[in-house]
């Protein structure tokens, strides 16, 4: 995705309209950044980041992947972790995602975190 894609998707799916009001920028501006006629200066995109409540990096980035800042604050803490309790960590994450994925009951899920032999 471009950075106009973004800019034109995200308010969208956080449901806030007129995003050029709420970072002092026209309409008409931020048209033109949906339509990549036009790059915003790095003090724009500060604005829509941190209205959109994301990092820079998702806004400009050209993946499909967009997490808000709650979310990538997890990823650092994970990421600061000693190696093995990032290990233990990803773990139950990898066992968690699986059963979702699965749709196993919120008990199921419970009873596999509690079992240590399938962190293994």
């Amino acid at each position: 995705m471009t950075i106009g894609s973004h800019i034109m998707l995200l308010p969208k799916q956080k449901n806030i309209s007129r995003l050029g009001k709420h970072i002092s920028t026209s309409g008409d501006i931020i048209g033109r950044y949906e339509r990549d006629a036009m790059m915003p200066s790095i003090e724009v995109i500060i604005k829509i980041a941190d209205m959109l409540d994301i990092s820079i990096d998702n806004l400009v980035s050209k993946s499909d992947l967009v997490l808000d800042q709650a979310t990538f604050k997890r990823l650092e803490d994970i990421n600061a972790l000693p190696p093995e309790a990032k290990e233990y960590v990803l773990g139950h994450i990898e066992i968690m995602i699986r059963d979702f994925k699965n749709k196993v009951s919120g008990a199921n899920v419970f009873k596999n975190l509690c079992n240590p032999s399938l962190h293994r």
